[in-house]
């Protein structure tokens, strides 16, 4: 059997009991055309389409994260809920743990 941890709270998943939701992000370089660039013969969007499936290709390692991440996240009800509202994390101040000094 599979087991899902949701990724915001740590909470282990029962699959009978619990929804579990999938949080897909793909983040990658905006390729904007110059003027210079544009042409009205070219087809920028099958351009555009084979750039992203070189992506795919596993061997090239010339890519790096700052021009293509995809991540995927397992979320609880909850943690969805706060996702939604804040997909971004903005203004959210970073949990800290300190001792009881």
């Amino acid at each position: 059997m599979i087991h899902f941890t949701c990724d915001g709270c740590h909470r282990s998943l029962d699959p009978d009991r619990d929804a579990r939701y999938v949080v897909r992000v793909e983040v990658y370089s905006a390729l904007d055309p110059t003027d210079k660039d544009w042409e009205e013969d070219r087809d920028h969007l099958e351009e555009l389409q084979e750039i992203l499936e070189r992506l795919d290709d596993a061997a090239d390692e010339a890519i790096g994260e700052d021009v293509y991440k995809q991540v995927r996240f397992d979320l609880c009800s909850e943690c969805r809920r706060k996702f939604l509202r804040n997909p971004l994390g903005r203004g959210l101040a970073p949990q800290m743990n300190f001792s009881q000094n």
